[in-house]
């Protein structure tokens, strides 16, 4: 195994190091108006149920919808939606735009939330709030998801993954090391 040379590094920086995950689009719906926004901070926090935790800072125009609402969806798009997400996230639902025609998104109509789903997005997540006692504090919501749509092709889509600075890294070739595991930690 390699060692690296290492320096110190910017503490403001480290995000471009450690995002949690690949890039997905939320929606939401609160009083018969649409937004989406983009994430990059979130995390899976457990797997039967299936909890997931994200980050969405207060002063984003859909904080409050999502707060609301007690609902979303989380859509993961491919990286060639790339162009489409950084449109998504230079614009701000306070500006009354549909950013689905805006952007050439396509909602449609999601099974057990009332929250559009993105057809362009490899999979639909639908979310019901789950725990809200962090997100004062914190902006920390705790939702369960309770429907998933995935696409049956391709296996392992390219996701965007972004490292700040206006930089994305895109989810590339997989390493299996299936037969070492222990059937318990699959």
């Amino acid at each position: 195994m390699k060692k690296y040379e290492k320096k110190s590094f910017p503490l403001t920086q480290v995000r471009q190091l450690l995002e949690p995950g690949p890039i997905v689009l939320v929606s939401s719906r609160w009083k018969g108006e649409d937004n989406i926004m983009v994430m990059g901070w979130h995390m899976m926090l457990g797997f039967s149920p299936a909890l997931f935790g994200c980050y969405i800072w207060e002063g984003n125009h859909s904080f409050e919808m999502i707060r609301r609402s007690r609902q979303c969806v989380i859509n993961l798009p491919t990286a060639d939606m790339v162009d489409s997400v950084v449109a998504v996230g230079n614009s701000s639902g306070a500006e009354r735009i549909n950013k689905f025609e805006t952007f050439g998104l396509t909602p449609e109509r999601a099974r057990t939330v009332d929250v559009p789903l993105i057809a362009e997005c490899y999979a639909n997540f639908e979310c019901k709030l789950a725990d809200d006692r962090q997100i004062d504090e914190y902006g920390l919501f705790i939702w369960e998801i309770v429907k998933a749509h995935v696409a049956t092709s391709p296996k392992r889509p390219e996701t965007l993954h972004y490292r700040g600075n206006a930089e994305f890294m895109v989810s590339g070739g997989h390493i299996s090391r299936r037969r070492k595991f222990k059937p318990e930690n699959l």
